[in-house]
């Protein structure tokens, strides 16, 4: 008999969980398990990808952070659906997830964390506290999130520690000219850049000063930002302020995101808080040097010095400075690049990631049904 898995999610945006969630949900064994997806707000870019695979979907519509009538829907979708396993991602789809699971006694409940979340307030970490009690597990995908929960009363031993998965890269690979233009960009320049959400978690404001350094020292320098977000015109005023406009090239949400990643000589990734960052294996699996901040979730990731650089978080003229190594010493700069591929390969697959999720939820399973 296939496990019926239920994952609920905010929303399919662009973002690093949904991405996890698609690559699980297309890639778990389909003679195993029965998957549906339930989204809670919104789609996004990956409903398409989702619904390719042929993975059914349910949209709750939910309005706002309080809406009674979304967790009926919920509740009500949960008994018509009759899944063995409800497995919630986010503040949200935990909370009104694992509410709804409980109601319609679903028969074994998951919570997952994936980011260190200092933003969340004393009622919100109450919640999660209340519905630790009430779940049969929580994943997450670095120990730095299980230990910030920790921190905030949950305990330790209810989490199960899974690292994100990236698929095998197929991207063509761009050289620098083809990127620069594609860019709009003068071409035989070099190419620094980030991609991501444009927010206050994603520290661009301290990207952008170490760009404006290194534009000082290189001419034909650009630091390429992609992505969109609620910061940009903050950011983009920033820019402006610092007399960056040379140095800096805000270039928007791309579909072809990968390719110019493959092209960038460094990645930049200035996170203050972060679970397991996408946008870094990404790179890493595509050859590229990353000089990220030097945070929990990316100490997972990066070895400094063997796959890749670390700098103190908010430190914009050591950031600068690293950064000019690689740009100065070809041989470094290949060396970081193969370590960071190799370690992707090694460590961050997805067949890894898929064949440990399909473990935890037999294991969860077959403990139920012996109880």
């Amino acid at each position: 008999m296939r496990i019926k898995v239920c994952l609920i999610i905010p929303t399919l945006v662009q973002g690093g969980a949904e991405k996890q969630l698609t690559l699980l949900a297309r890639n778990l064994n389909p003679e195993s398990f029965d998957v549906s997806v339930i989204v809670l707000t919104h789609s996004g870019p990956y409903e398409a990808d989702l619904t390719a695979a042929g993975i059914a979907l349910h949209f709750i519509d939910k309005k706002g952070k309080l809406d009674w009538f979304a967790y009926r829907r919920l509740v009500r979708k949960l008994r018509e659906l009759k899944p063995d396993i409800v497995h919630s991602w986010l503040f949200a789809a935990n909370s009104y997830g694992r509410a709804a699971a409980l109601r319609a006694k679903v028969p074994v409940i998951v919570g997952a964390e994936r980011s260190v979340d200092p933003w969340k307030s004393r009622w919100q970490f109450a919640i999660d506290r209340w519905l630790a009690k009430r779940t049969h597990g929580l994943l997450t995908n670095t120990s730095a999130v299980a230990d910030f929960y920790q921190a905030h009363g949950i305990d330790r031993d209810q989490f199960t520690i899974i690292a994100n998965g990236i698929e095998p890269t197929e991207t063509v690979k761009l050289s620098r000219d083809e990127a620069c233009r594609r860019l709009g960009l003068p071409t035989r320049g070099r190419l620094i850049g980030s991609v991501g959400r444009l927010w206050a978690q994603k520290g661009y404001a301290d990207l952008i000063w170490a760009g404006e350094m290194l534009h000082v020292a290189y001419e034909d320098m650009w630091y390429v930002i992609v992505g969109d977000g609620p910061d940009f015109e903050k950011l983009q005023h920033l820019r402006d302020k610092a007399q960056a406009f040379e140095a800096v090239r805000f270039v928007g949400h791309r579909s072809d995101a990968r390719e110019i990643m493959s092209a960038f000589d460094v990645l930049w990734n200035g996170s203050l808080y972060e679970g397991q960052s996408n946008t870094i294996l990404e790179a890493m699996s595509l050859g590229v040097p990353v000089v990220a901040s030097d945070i929990p979730g990316t100490r997972d990731l990066i070895e400094h010095g063997e796959s890749g650089y670390l700098y103190p978080r908010g430190n914009a003229a050591a950031l600068a400075k690293l950064t000019n190594q690689l740009l100065t010493n070809d041989e470094v700069r290949r060396s970081l690049a193969s370590g960071a591929a190799r370690r992707v390969q090694e460590e961050f697959s997805v067949t890894r990631m898929v064949r440990e999720h399909e473990e935890y939820y037999r294991r969860l399973w077959k403990a139920h049904t012996a109880s």
